[in-house]
């Protein structure tokens, strides 16, 4: 950061809100998950092929922007969207300005 500027999103722009159960792993008895949160953010719903974490295609229904602060969404949490469907994070993408005006943020993408 260029002179110890953060851009954080405008609260303005966090509208909706999900919530993410992590994936911490899978055990015996399949995924594992940890506690669910509500995360503020940015939410797009748009389909669009994105990179999954394997370098293959992936359609993604949705996509989410959060502030960095927002808690961890690693590949395969669980993420209930507002009108209640319920989907995987294909890639978690940090987006920082470092040091530019930009919003830093994390971008979620969907299945």
């Amino acid at each position: 950061m260029r002179g110890g500027v953060v851009v954080r999103m405008p609260a303005f722009l966090l509208q909706h809100t999900v919530t993410v159960a992590p994936y911490l792993g899978s055990s015996a008895y399949g995924p594992r998950y940890g506690p669910a949160v509500p995360v503020d953010c940015l939410l797009e719903q748009q389909t669009r092929v994105v990179v999954g974490k394997d370098g293959s295609d992936v359609t993604s229904s949705s996509t989410f922007r959060a502030p960095l602060d927002a808690p961890e969404c690693p590949p395969e949490s669980r993420v209930t969207l507002p009108n209640g469907d319920t989907t995987t994070v294909i890639a978690c993408l940090r987006h920082d300005g470092r040091g530019l005006p930009t919003p830093q943020c994390w971008e979620v993408q969907l299945r």
